[in-house]
């Protein structure tokens, strides 16, 4: 759905499953109190990078486990990178899977608008975002806005202060009464697991999210060229739209 592919590009929140690769410990300054904190080094990515693939290991062609962005620290910059990589391999797995889903005639079972309108049937995944009116489209993405301002204003430590990757904060008690939402572990089946468990699951995580990735570029650079992918020539429908305009109207006619 080309919802998903623009979600995949803005690099939005969602939760999939928790993360915990902890790299070296420093010891961080806030504005109120001193408190140690888990930060990452390029050294802590060469040896995350021997655990997501042992043949290939560490590769960073164009150094940017060494940049300090905005005038922060390299630690600080990689702490923005590994959580770009976890929210796009997260978005990319939704993407994956969605586009296979509509592809195969599966929606929801509910009408797409209020006034009874079903989800289209027939078409490709691209074009069924299409066809969903600009007024949905919207709130959708209002929807992913809110949730990438509540990751980036409700951690208790930001990511790139020494906060854990990937995380999402929960909405507890403070926001919604008996805190019934926490999309980072929905079903509470992580809170118990190891921290082993758990840097194993982000392993496994990160591995899924970048042939996700992989996945869904695939789809889209084959709908649009087609033979462009060999191996999904004549499987994936030709697409005539534009991935890059995801309204009917652009918001910016005078641009």
């Amino acid at each position: 759905m080309k919802l998903l592919l623009a979600s995949l590009l803005a690099g939005s929140a969602a939760a999939f499953t928790p993360s915990a690769f902890n790299g070296a410990a420093v010891t961080a300054r806030t504005s109120s109190s001193s408190a140690s904190m888990s930060m990452e080094t390029s050294a802590d990515l060469e040896v995350l990078a021997k655990k997501l693939n042992p043949i290939l290991g560490f590769y960073d062609p164009l150094g940017l486990a060494e940049k300090e962005f905005w005038g922060t620290s390299n630690e600080a910059t990689i702490g923005f990178l590994r959580e770009a990589e976890v929210k796009h391999g997260r978005i990319a797995m939704f993407a994956f899977v969605g586009y296979i889903a509509h592809a195969n005639g599966i929606t929801f079972p509910w009408a797409m608008t209020m006034d009874g309108t079903p989800f289209p049937q027939g078409l490709s995944p691209p074009d069924a975002w299409d066809a969903i009116p600009d007024a949905g489209k919207y709130q959708i993405f209002g929807l992913i806005g809110f949730l990438e301002y509540w990751r980036e204003c409700s951690s208790e430590t930001h990511y790139m202060k020494g906060g854990k990757v990937g995380a999402f904060p929960a909405f507890d008690s403070s926001v919604i009464p008996g805190g019934a939402l926490n999309l980072y572990d929905p079903f509470g089946l992580r809170k118990n697991d190891s921290d082993e468990k758990k840097e194993a699951g982000l392993v496994k995580e990160i591995n899924n999210g970048r042939a996700a990735m992989l996945g869904i570029i695939g789809f889209a650079s084959e709908g649009k060229m087609e033979g462009s992918v060999p191996a999904l020539k004549g499987i994936i429908p030709h697409y005539s739209g534009d991935f890059m305009a995801p309204f009917s109207h652009s918001v910016l006619p005078h641009l």
